[in-house]
């Protein structure tokens, strides 16, 4: 065996950095905190190739005292804490005197500061070794600049993502811990280009505006509930406000943002039945409790912490949700729920309308849109005899008003798009156009003819075949028949789009906007073309021609929820999951009563499909009956309790 020996202090530092700085974003974690803890009104990060290059944090704290910079640097310094009793009662972000030699330990690090304005005290470390310690000018506060993250242990840099990736994880901590101190004022800038910039001035909702845009601010409603040992405040949205995932409810501590599953799971569950399902609030909730509650040295980065009572904290969380939200008006305002361009005032409107020139974009080839209009007046002249519809002027916007009505209500005006998909979807059938007889039609050999018998409660249709009954659920089967050709559709991305008069503008936070841009090939893959808008904003000009009418901004929306919440996700899971959002979205709903002929049309369009068996869900879309099953049923056929023979 090995003779065991103490390891040096480089090294030890080396794994200690291992333990808490994990990438970029773990450093700017460490000096803000420090900053915050050094009581600062103002810090400022600035980054240069998302961390890697250069990090530099600054602050007007209380600085350090020229002794005890050089003391800063080594493990285990720490001003925070003296005595065992002093680790259970931390009211400090930082305590155990890792960060700086962590960081200092894999990097090069400048360190100025100084308690008045005037003269302070500057310290030069690399790589764990002490370079320069000098006087220098400097205004009262710190400045730590990080260089060449990460230089002497080269191994740790191709466990990073791209820069994009990187740069978002440090804007999401800044935003954490921006609304867990909406009394100092942030900023964050990357290449010289300012990310994130909060006011400071104490007010959590002017914050979150800073964050998550005014509207999502505006959404937000304020609540409050305390017992003996718990004060919980914050700020949660309205049920109509939501996300696709639980990333958007931040927890604070004792002024600590951490990650606790239980009590996110209290905040949902504090919504009851009001949230959809795959829906998740947003919010910010600060909790306040004796430190003697909490034990915040169970983590290496202090991400997690170990709470008392928590039972009682959660159930304290839930109830002052759901008190809070039993005082609001649920019911969502009509001017709310129209699409974003059309609640604009006519000077905000003006002003889009200039900044948006207008682009050379992809659009309908003349051969098509000719070909569209001479379809559209052909098929719709025979239902409007006496008051003949003119061809559209623009067959993009024709698509968008046929679209309007579900897809069963009004065959006749679905014409044109069916001409424009090549009979790919379920055939429309016009007022004088004579029923199907589908016993005709030669079906797939594993799958059985069928004859249309009758709906059951408007969700079901019976069939019958030569091996006994079948029944249906017309969605199901109609979402299969849809799926298959948005699954083509959508691989096929063409020039086909459809312009919006008026652009569709999104907002997200700074994080979310640099993941949008990152992953931003992937919404293209499907035709969805986002444009830069400002800072954290995005315009939607035009969209694919697929898209529901009257569902434009909600499907987009949806779509890019899928980005964020999966950044790792494939362009053709992509193009998967949205072929199936949009073969959901336009199929037939439960309790739509149809008449014979649109039954008739589904049962015959449905064997034409690769898998007719399953909807994208994977629910089943009919279930067989036998002869032999319906017999046994009817007590048809029994056991002869003589011969054992089978009697009919």
């Amino acid at each position: 065996m090995p003779k065991i020996h103490q390891l040096s202090a480089t090294l030890s530092n080396q794994i200690a950095a291992g333990e808490v700085i994990e990438r970029p974003a773990s450093v700017v974690k460490e000096l803000v905190e420090n900053s915050i803890d050094a009581q600062a009104t103002q810090i400022d990060v600035l980054i240069s190739a998302a961390g890697l290059q250069e990090i530099r944090v600054s602050d007007n704290g209380i600085g350090i005292a020229p002794d005890d910079v050089a003391t800063a640097f080594l493990r285990h310094a720490t001003s925070k804490i003296l005595t065992t009793r002093d680790l259970f009662n931390v009211h400090s972000l930082g305590f155990r005197g890792e960060a700086l030699a962590s960081i200092a330990a894999v990097a090069d690090v400048k360190l100025t500061t100084a308690m008045d304005s005037g003269i302070g005290t500057q310290i030069h470390v690399k790589g764990g070794e002490v370079e320069a310690q000098s006087t220098a000018a400097h205004r009262r506060g710190t400045d730590v600049e990080v260089n060449d993250l990460f230089f002497n242990t080269p191994a740790r840099l191709k466990y990073m993502k791209s820069q994009q990736t990187e740069l978002g994880k440090i804007v999401d901590i800044v935003s954490r811990l921006a609304m867990a101190n909406p009394d100092i004022a942030f900023t964050v800038s990357h290449d010289g280009n300012m990310v994130v910039r909060t006011a400071g001035q104490g007010d959590l909702r002017q914050t979150l505006a800073g964050i998550y845009g005014l509207s999502v601010a505006r959404s937000m409603v304020d609540f409050k509930a305390q017992d003996l040992d718990f004060r919980v405040s914050g700020l949660t949205s309205l049920p109509e406000t939501t996300r696709a995932s639980r990333n958007y409810l931040s927890l604070v501590v004792n002024g600590r943002y951490i990650k606790n599953f239980q009590l996110t799971k209290a905040v949902i569950a504090g919504y009851g039945s009001k949230l959809m399902v795959g829906r998740y609030p947003m919010g910010v909730i600060n909790i306040e409790m004796d430190a003697a509650l909490v034990d915040v040295n169970v983590h290496p980065t202090k991400a997690e912490v170990r709470l008392s009572k928590e039972d009682q904290l959660s159930h304290l969380l839930s109830e002052a949700i759901r008190t809070r939200l039993a005082k609001e008006n649920l019911i969502p305002d009509a001017l709310d729920n129209l699409p974003k361009r059309e609640r604009y005032d006519l000077d905000q409107l003006e002003l889009t309308l200039n900044k948006i020139s207008p682009k050379t974009m992809p659009s309908v080839q003349p051969q098509q849109g000719q070909q569209l209009r001479e379809n559209t007046t052909t098929n719709l002249a025979d239902t409007a005899a006496e008051e003949p519809t003119p061809a559209p002027t623009s067959p993009d916007l024709e698509i968008g008003d046929l679209d309007d009505q579900p897809i069963f209500n009004e065959p006749q005006r679905l014409a044109a798009w069916d001409q424009r998909l090549a009979s790919n979807v379920v055939p429309t059938l016009m007022a004088d156009e004579p029923e199907p007889d589908i016993s005709h039609v030669e079906s797939a050999e594993r799958f059985p003819n069928l004859t249309y018998l009758a709906q059951v409660h408007g969700t079901y249709l019976l069939a019958e075949s030569g091996d006994g009954l079948y029944i249906l659920d017309q969605h199901a089967a109609q979402e299969r028949v849809n799926y298959e050709y948005y699954r083509q559709a959508i691989g096929e991305v063409s020039n086909d789009q459809q312009h919006l008069l008026v652009p569709i503008v999104l907002d997200y936070s700074a994080a979310d906007a640099i993941s949008i841009r990152d992953h931003r090939d992937v919404l293209e893959s499907v035709g969805l073309y986002l444009e830069d808008f400002g800072q954290n904003s995005f315009v939607v000009e035009h969209h694919p021609t697929w898209f529901k009418a009257g569902q434009e901004e909600d499907t987009i929306k949806e779509m890019v929820d899928w980005v964020l919440r999966d950044g790792r996700m494939t362009v053709a899971a992509f193009r998967e999951k949205t072929a199936i959002m949009m073969s959901c979205k336009r199929a037939i709903k439960a309790n739509h009563h149809l008449d014979d002929r649109q039954a008739r049309a589904l049962l015959q369009k449905l064997p034409e499909c690769e898998n007719p068996f399953n909807c994208p869900h994977g629910r089943p879309v009919l279930v067989h009956f036998s002869n032999t099953d319906l017999e046994k049923m009817f007590k048809r056929i029994q056991d002869s309790h003589e011969s054992g023979e089978m009697q009919a």
